[in-house]
C-alpha cells in the first residue's frame, strides 16, 4: 500500500508534469499492469483517471479565476493536447471548459458559496446531467 500512497502523492504534487504510468510505475518498482491493477483496487480508479481527475480539479480553479484562456489552462495543467482535455474536462464538470468559466463566473458575482462549491467540484459522467440543469 505505501508504493501506492507514493504514487497518489507523486501525481497530487507533479500533476502538470509530463507523468505516464510506465513512470509511475518504474519509481515504484513495478510493472505498469500490476501498477494499474493495484492503484484501481486501492483508489476505485486508474492511475491515469486519477492524474486527469486531479489535472481538471486545478484547471477548474484556474477557469474560476478567469485570467487564462481555455488552452492556457489546458498546457498550464499539464495536458499536451486541447481536444484530449476539453473532452475530460466535459466528462468530469459536465460542460465544456468555457461554459464552465462562464458559469462559475456568474456564480462568484453572485456570492452564493453554495452554488460556486458545486461549480467546482468535479463529477462522472452519470452526475454530469445534474450540472446541466444549472446552466441558464
Amino acid at each position: 500500500m505505501v508504493p501506492l500512497r507514493r504514487v497518489r502523492d507523486r501525481i497530487d504534487r507533479d500533476y502538470a508534469q509530463p507523468l505516464n504510468v510506465e513512470s509511475l510505475a518504474g519509481a515504484a518498482g513495478m510493472s505498469a499492469g500490476h501498477l494499474s491493477r493495484s492503484f484501481r483496487s486501492a483508489y476505485g480508479e486508474s492511475p491515469y483517471s486519477y492524474l486527469m481527475t486531479r489535472r481538471i480539479e486545478r484547471a477548474m480553479a484556474l477557469l474560476r479565476t478567469g485570467r487564462l484562456s481555455v488552452t492556457d489552462v489546458c498546457f498550464a495543467v499539464g495536458c499536451s493536447s486541447l481536444g484530449t482535455f476539453s473532452m475530460r474536462f466535459s466528462e468530469l464538470a459536465g460542460m465544456p471548459p468555457s461554459t464552465y468559466r462562464e458559469l462559475a463566473s456568474a456564480a462568484g458575482s453572485t456570492g452564493l458559496p453554495c452554488l460556486e462549491k458545486q461549480v467546482g467540484k468535479p463529477v462522472r459522467n452519470q452526475e454530469a446531467p445534474a450540472l446541466r440543469a444549472l446552466l441558464p
